[in-house]
Formats: structure tokens, sequence, C-alpha cells
């Protein structure tokens, strides 16, 4: 296995950064919202090591922070840059205390962590093959229930149809024994397991330039390895690709789970499992819209909670939202994870910022 060195060095300050829309934020009665920490810039994707380390990706600045909050006052007490000079690693996973970091074409990874912040150790590379295109090319990791790494493989292009890419697949923690998990997956970067059965749910980004109401952004559950999701034939299950789709049918397709709108760029999605929220919020999914980009109105800018009824996605409704003055963006929700205490953290590349929601009872 090949042995990476890349600049890695100790973040002792980070520039002055916006400040984030803390004031502006709703979330439901009895919930409260705070700042986990800020000055995070181009916070991505989250995971916690085993001993109480938020590690942070970022897509722009090619950055991994550690984030600890050793006096245990739900806020960062150090922000420390562990890696940097990454070609978008976007996606982070920690097994076996060691931190996994995607990149565009390769996942490297990061050993014993947790007991080197300071001093962090260099990267080994676990695979350096995956797809190398910057389009769609930052990818989200997570080791499933099997102990496997899943990877996805985003379709380098708005519409196109790419041998070996729209797809995400998983592999040991080694990198070897690589399947397809799912196929016509356009652009996920996000996903979790319903703990209640152990299915794969996963966003994925509807495409582009078919309206400004067409198609939706998709939540997919995984039935069978191998499922087809229609990308680049067929779109939120009913709209055929003007392109692609010519004698296609979409009942050959899997529908999406729920229909999230369009161009609201759904990216993190986790299921929450603690037991501080009210028990109507326990088992349900919770995903972060990061909001359109060519929309003529803004849409998207929130969290959204999932609720999830016999395994089904039901109702979505808004958890956080204000993250829009009216066509003027104050943040963008990335990903969302539980933390220990039963409170959800959500990461905001805009307002480079992490925020903490707790409930504190009452209605």
């Amino acid at each position: 296995m090949r042995v990476i060195v890349l600049c890695l060095t100790l973040a002792t300050s980070l520039p002055a950064l916006s400040a984030p829309p803390l004031a502006r934020l709703n979330v439901p009665d009895g919930f409260e919202i705070s700042l986990y920490a800020d000055k995070v810039e181009n916070a991505r994707g989250m995971a916690w090591g085993d001993d109480g380390t938020l590690f942070v990706g970022t897509r722009e600045k090619g950055r991994v922070y550690a984030l600890r909050d050793d006096d245990g006052d739900g806020r960062a007490d150090a922000i420390k840059v562990i890696a940097k000079g990454l070609r978008m690693p976007v996606g982070l996973a920690f097994r076996d205390g060691a931190l996994y970091v995607s990149s565009v074409d390769r996942i490297v990874r990061f050993d014993a962590i947790e007991s080197r912040l300071d001093n962090p150790p260099k990267a080994v590379t676990v695979v350096d093959d995956l797809y190398d295109k910057d389009h769609h090319g930052w990818r989200y990791l997570a080791f499933g229930p099997d102990g496997k790494l899943y990877v996805p493989v985003g379709a380098p292009c708005n519409i196109c149809d790419e041998p070996d890419t729209a797809r995400i697949i998983r592999m040991n923690a080694d990198g070897s024994g690589r399947e397809v998990v799912a196929l016509g997956v356009r652009n996920s970067v996000g996903f979790d397991w319903n703990p209640a059965d152990g299915k794969l749910w996963f966003t994925d980004n509807g495409r582009d330039w078919l309206g400004d109401d067409s198609p939706d952004c998709e939540i997919n559950i995984v039935n069978a390895p191998g499922e087809h999701f229609g990308f680049p034939y067929c779109h939120a299950g009913s709209i055929f690709d003007p392109e692609f789709g010519e004698g296609k049918s979409c009942a050959d397709y899997s529908a999406p789970a729920a229909k999230l709108g369009a161009h609201v760029a759904p990216l993190g999605l986790r299921f929450y499992t603690g037991t501080r929220f009210p028990a109507e919020f326990r088992g349900d999914a919770f995903v972060a819209l990061h909001g359109s980009w060519n929309r003529a109105n803004k849409s998207g800018y929130a969290v959204m909670r999932v609720q999830v009824v016999d395994g089904q996605a039901g109702a979505v409704t808004p958890f956080v939202e204000g993250f829009l003055d009216g066509e003027k963006t104050l943040g963008r929700p990335v990903d969302v994870i539980q933390a220990s205490d039963g409170s959800l953290l959500i990461s905001d590349d805009y307002a480079n910022a992490i925020y903490r929601v707790r409930y504190v009872g009452g209605k």
C-alpha cells in the first residue's frame, strides 16, 4: 500500500469570516439552536471519532478540520487543521481509530488520528483509481452496518451516459472487493441506513436545465444491490430525459421514496437514533437542502425532517429555516450528524459554521 505525504499544519488561527445567521434561524417549538463552532471555513461533511473529536471536511478549501469540545458546554473549544492540500475532501468516515477521507480520485486514511491531532500522521492511500473528474467528483463516505465503506461515483456532467459512473459502490476497508450498490444515481452526497430495517437511504440531486420546477431532487431507498434509479433516462420517477429517455420506460427503474422539489440540492441525510428529541422525532431522518444555484427564485436552503412510517418516507416538513432573507443567501446547510448528547449538528459551508440543535422541552 502506497504512503503519500501531505502538507499538514496545525491551525493557530483562521481569517475573520462573516457571522453565521444564527438569530434568523427558526426551529420547531421546544427546540433551541446555538452555535457549535464558527470560522470553520467551507465546512462540509462530518464524522465523529471514537474519542469525541468532530472531523469536518471541505470542498474548495481542501482541508480537514478536527474540533474538540472538552469542557462539554456544547461549543467547540479548539479547531485544528489536520490535513490540507487535498482535492475536495468532502467525505469522512471513521473506523478502528482511523479517519478515512475522500478525494476526487482517491481515498486516504489517517491512522490513530485522535491521539495525534497536534502532530497528524502521514496519509495512507487506500484506493487511488476512482473516476477522476471534478464535476460531481466530491464524494461522501460512510461505513455501513456490513462493515463496508460506501462511496458514490457521481455523473461527471449535468446529463450524460458515462460508463462506470452515476452509482454508489462499496468496498472493504482496505479498498478491495468493490461491488455496485445502486445504479442510475446522478449525484448523491449523503446517505444513511434506517436503523429499523438496515436499508440504505440516499439523497440524489436532479438534473439542471429542464425548467425551474423540474425535475424533483430525491430521496431513494435501496431494496436490493444493483437497483437502478433512472439516471440519465428517467428523472423523479416519471420524467423522460429529452436526450436519453427515448425508448425507455420509467416503470423499469425504482421510483423515489420522496420528492423534495426541483433544484433544492439535498446533501447530508441522517436518521435520529437518540432519546433527547420527543418520541415522535425518533427514527425519523433529517436532510440538509443546500439550495438552488440556477433557479429564478431560490429554493431549498433548509434542514428538513422526513417522517419514517413503516420503513417508508412520509411527510417532509421544515426543521431549520431562515438561511434565506428573501433572495439573499445567509447560509447553506450541508451535512447533519447526531452528537452523543442527543443534539443534532448541522454544517454550513456558506456561513462557515456548525450549528447545534437540541430539545429543551415544552411546546
